[in-house]
């Protein structure tokens, strides 16, 4: 399932954000991810806080099953093992044959040839949307040809060396090779179809300070693409999240050991009035 190519006549806005999250919230989509270790326990509050259900579905022996059940699909690299990648793939595919969107979070592509070879295989699977930081976006460009080599030093694993606005370029570039939607996060997000680009102004300086809220992000994604096409649900994910993120950091000025659960909090109160004052919109000439 690719992303759809076509440009609306508007562009995206607080107000239709705030609309989505309240589809979201009507429909309570079921997330069906496949996760990190680390990531799983704050991926469900997360989920749960916006309005969604999650499920942690791992064995290949019912990913295909489970594929037919849930709305949608997000497949975190993270921790790998031969068993994991043939369940992804697996998950990856049946997704694909029954029209279910699907999410890919390369995490530390680039790193080894184990991240790169699977995200390189799960890539050519059709995910609507890919989520990553600007080190793992440059990588998987670069592995699927779509462009120049990045500088080696750009993902040496988990923690992005480059800032995002060094990697619009080639998440652009990516997004028109695959099909996709890219979702690129940092300081600044981006989210493009190849032929929009919208900036995301929002999140907290503390973010990158508390593991797995980058994967909790592509887990949110994965609940925004059961109400809304794949540019839209990113562009609406990462505002809502980045305007709980602001919120969230506020509230703790001692530093980021509670902000999971500051950001899930602040999550579930999330209305329109605080992502009109929390998060930014400014869409970009290509």
């Amino acid at each position: 399932m690719t992303a759809p190519t076509t440009s609306p006549t508007t562009a995206p806005t607080i107000a239709g954000v705030a609309a989505t999250l309240a589809a979201l919230r009507a429909r309570r989509p079921l997330v069906h991810n496949i996760t990190n270790y680390v990531a799983m326990t704050v991926s469900a509050n997360v989920l749960l806080s916006l309005g969604a259900s999650p499920a942690m579905v791992h064995a290949g022996e019912e990913v295909e099953d489970f594929a037919g059940i849930a709305d949608a699909l997000v497949i975190n690299i993270g921790t790998l093992s031969g068993p994991w990648i043939e369940a992804m793939l697996r998950a990856a595919a049946a997704a694909d044959r029954l029209a279910k969107p699907w999410l890919l979070d390369p995490v530390a592509a680039g790193a080894t040839r184990l991240r790169s070879d699977t995200a390189l295989a799960l890539l050519r699977l059709k995910p609507v949307v890919v989520r990553g930081n600007a080190g793992e976006i440059m990588a998987l460009a670069d592995l699927a040809g779509a462009a120049a080599a990045a500088d080696a030093e750009a993902s040496r694993g988990v923690d992005s060396l480059a800032g995002s606005e060094a990697a619009v370029a080639a998440a652009v570039a990516l997004a028109r090779q695959a099909g996709t939607v890219v979702a690129l996060t940092g300081a600044t997000d981006y989210v493009t179809d190849g032929t929009r680009l919208i900036a995301i102004a929002g999140g907290h300086a503390l973010m990158p300070l508390s593991t797995a809220l980058g994967c909790a992000l592509s887990a949110a994604t994965g609940a925004f693409l059961a109400v809304a096409p794949p540019f839209e649900a990113a562009v609406a994910a990462l505002a809502v999240y980045g305007a709980a993120g602001a919120v969230a950091g506020a509230r703790c000025p001692g530093g980021a050991g509670h902000l999971p659960a500051e950001l899930c909090d602040a999550l579930l109160a999330m209305d329109e009035a605080t992502l009109a004052a929390q998060a930014g919109l400014t869409e970009i000439a290509l």
